[in-house]
């Protein structure tokens, strides 16, 4: 029988994401003098705080290496951070053998064949609305947003729900419903 949906969800205790194409728009910006530009997302980043406040360690494993992802990284307090593997499979089984955590445990996020080495071994493969045809199709979720436009806050979303800490988290946002503060 197969697992479903929201029994891996449940199960997750690390969220990898690939950078370019997940927590980006996957384009490239360079300025005049050779700096690389990103735009990433508010909405993925509170995502991201959200898990992690609820236990669920997050990292990034990216195939290029940049300052710009490095900060973000910490802006976010990211658990693990790896940068410029092009194998990203072997990126994460060195990682593994000091950190050791089992594979049905962990969720990648990712848009693109190289990311595919790592989706098809873990529990719960995630993609972003505008992967590519080949890893929306091994997917077990895809978001309705695209990279670099919320794609990782659904993301987080669907695991803060599976794990039963979505309604509490956002009741902490909400006014108090007690007395007339309601018909303010």
């Amino acid at each position: 029988m197969a697992t479903s949906l929201n029994e891996r969800a449940q199960r997750i205790e690390l969220l990898l994401l690939d950078v370019d194409g997940v927590l980006t728009d996957g384009r490239l910006y360079f300025s005049e003098t050779g700096d690389e530009l990103k735009a990433f997302s508010t909405l993925d980043g509170l995502g991201i705080k959200l898990l992690r406040r609820c236990g669920v360690k997050v990292g990034i494993i990216s195939g290029r290496r940049t300052d710009l992802v490095a900060r973000r990284a910490l802006d976010l307090g990211l658990d693990l951070v790896i940068q410029g593997r092009e194998d990203k499979w072997q990126a994460l089984a060195d990682w593994r053998r000091e950190n050791p955590v089992a594979l049905d445990r962990i969720a990648f996020m990712g848009d693109d064949w190289p990311d595919l080495t790592i989706m098809t071994r873990v529990g719960l493969a995630l993609t972003v609305a505008n992967a590519h045809t080949s890893v929306s199709e091994r997917a077990h979720w895809q978001s309705h947003r695209c990279g670099g436009d919320g794609a990782v806050r659904e993301a987080c979303d669907l695991l803060l729900k599976a794990r039963g800490d979505f309604d509490r988290l956002l009741n902490e946002y909400l006014p108090s419903t007690s007395g007339d503060e309601r018909h303010a």
